[in-house]
């Protein structure tokens, strides 16, 4: 690309994101140029992130999760996105990849059409939002690249506004829950699943290890409202900040008579999905945890912070398991919010990608371009 437009792409491109503020993406080294092509072109292929120890939550064990990468090339720059699908989300790599087939970016004469390009996306099917997020990401990344700036400063955020990241504990067996608890004492806040029937026996077992404040994510493992209120209080004296879905996203008069008379702020997980959930939702929760598998990546993200804001409910940033390319998405946001969890691609044993830090607990983001991450492999 002439140096002369590569300056006005730079020129043009902040202004239009800094003015949209609809942001996505994945960040790695170059690609080769497309030879004779300026338009875009998708490529995606299935990974398996393995985990470092069995993952248990309310409901399910696994060792892996499915993935699917992809990249968007234009005039010689590269963007990364990933789709990661945890079995509640009723995503498999079969369907993102069916989906992705269905994408023909090549209409599209310009990446900076954000608008256009991800209402297009939207609209080939229903669902799929772990299948649109990845197309989002790797856009986003793009045009972080094509403009040379981070996503964090195109919105014009302080990363020193950068919150405290939990490390997630699963379900397990006392001596298996002490030395993960071990594992994790860099972290300055630790996230607790629950909901497998020993509670109690969970939140005792950290507490023996440390004294560092706790997150509380029961995965809808929780049936009875007036059971879950008396756990709760007895939760709110040991150091616990907040309880994630507590109860099946289904119950949602109960949920809202729990938020109403907890201690403790209850948080939207499961229920919550998109846009149009954050106004249903007003009132049957205290705050909603965004993630970008769930909204359809990082455009929609935005919006949402937003929106809860404006109707004065809390904001989490959480992930799945997921490389640090989704991850280091998602951190772009954090200085938004009130809570992140964003330890997904420290779970894994076969990251591909190497992007935002944890620093003495805190997110840490980097000056990379795009989301600010670099691709290990070959």
């Amino acid at each position: 690309m002439k140096a002369g437009r590569r300056t006005f792409l730079k020129s043009v491109g902040v202004a239009s994101l800094a003015t949209t503020l609809p942001l996505t993406a994945c960040t790695g080294p170059k690609a080769p140029a497309v030879i004779g092509s300026s338009k875009m072109k998708l490529s995606f292929r299935p990974y398996e992130l393995q985990l470092q120890h069995t993952f248990t939550v309310a409901g399910n064990s696994r060792n892996t999760t499915p993935v699917v990468l992809t990249e968007i090339e234009y005039e010689g720059f590269t963007g990364y996105g990933e789709a990661s699908m945890p079995p509640y989300l009723g995503e498999s790599q079969e369907s993102v990849m069916n989906f992705l087939k269905k994408v023909e970016l090549g209409q599209f004469k310009d990446p900076f059409l954000m608008d256009d390009i991800l209402e297009y996306v939207d609209f080939i099917d229903k669902g799929n939002r772990a299948a649109k997020a990845c197309v989002d990401i790797a856009l986003h990344d793009l045009m972080g690249k094509m403009v040379g700036q981070p996503l964090y400063k195109l919105w014009g955020l302080n990363p020193d506004h950068t919150p405290m990241t939990s490390f997630t504990i699963g379900i397990d067996t006392p001596d298996m829950v002490r030395t993960k608890t071990e594992e994790a004492r860099r972290f300055k806040v630790l996230k607790v699943k629950l909901g497998g029937g020993n509670d109690r026996e969970m939140i005792e077992t950290v507490r023996s290890v440390t004294d560092v404040p706790l997150y509380v994510d029961v995965n809808q493992g929780w049936k009875d409202k007036h059971a879950a209120l008396d756990l709760i209080h007895w939760l709110s004296e040991q150091g616990i900040e907040f309880i994630e879905q507590p109860l099946p996203k289904t119950q949602v008069d109960d949920m809202a008579w729990l938020t109403e008379n907890s201690p403790l702020p209850i948080i939207a997980d499961e229920a919550f999905q998109r846009i149009s959930d954050v106004a249903i939702f007003k009132g049957v929760y205290s705050g909603v945890n965004i993630k970008l598998m769930k909204s359809t990546g990082l455009r929609e993200a935005h919006k949402m912070i937003t929106v809860a804001r404006a109707m004065d409910m809390q904001v989490m940033i959480g992930c799945m398991t997921e490389t640090s390319c989704a991850v280091s998405a998602a951190s772009q946001l954090s200085p938004l919010v009130d809570w992140a969890d964003l330890d997904g691609n420290l779970l894994i044993s076969n990251d591909l990608y190497e992007g935002v830090q944890v620093v003495d607990g805190k997110i840490t983001l980097n000056e990379l371009p795009g989301i600010g991450i670099m691709k290990l492999e070959s």
